[in-house]
């Protein structure tokens, strides 16, 4: 009598390996958004510096024409509308921003004081960062952090 051998399993995969292949996949998967995480916080950073640029040529382009920066009071604001300090003669027509001051990338004013106090002679625009919080290494500022 010949002893025939039980057919084959079938030729799919076993549980156990289709497991195996989806804790790899979540391995990579996490990997992968971590990464493309970080790059989100990176991308608001440069944007709210590439802001931060914008206003300073802004307030360059004011002091320029009006002989001194906005006070503290008067603000950013000053940028889009002459404050009463200044003659209509002087100020540029349609101000020196052609759109609205936005808040930073993170939802918050941008802070400006003049004249400055980490600026001297000059004025002090910053923004708190991912943090929302005055200090730290995140915030984003016109002044070199070597300066502290």
């Amino acid at each position: 009598m010949k002893h025939t051998r039980p057919a084959n399993r079938s030729a799919g995969f076993s549980i156990l390996e289709l497991l195996l292949v989806l804790v790899i996949l979540g391995i990579l998967a996490g990997i992968v958004i971590g990464n493309f995480g970080g790059q989100s916080k990176k991308a608001k950073i440069t944007a709210a510096k590439a802001q931060l640029s914008s206003l300073e040529m802004a307030l360059g382009s004011y002091e320029i024409e009006i002989g001194e920066y906005p006070s503290t009071q008067e603000g950013l604001a000053a940028l889009r509308e002459r404050p009463s300090s200044v003659s209509e003669d002087d100020y540029r027509t349609g101000g020196y921003l052609t759109k609205d001051i936005v808040n930073d990338e993170w939802g918050n004013p941008w802070q400006y004081k003049y004249p400055g106090i980490r600026n001297e002679g000059g004025y002090d625009l910053y923004s708190f960062g991912p943090d929302g919080k005055e200090g730290g290494d995140d915030d984003i500022t016109n002044w070199s952090e070597d300066e502290d």
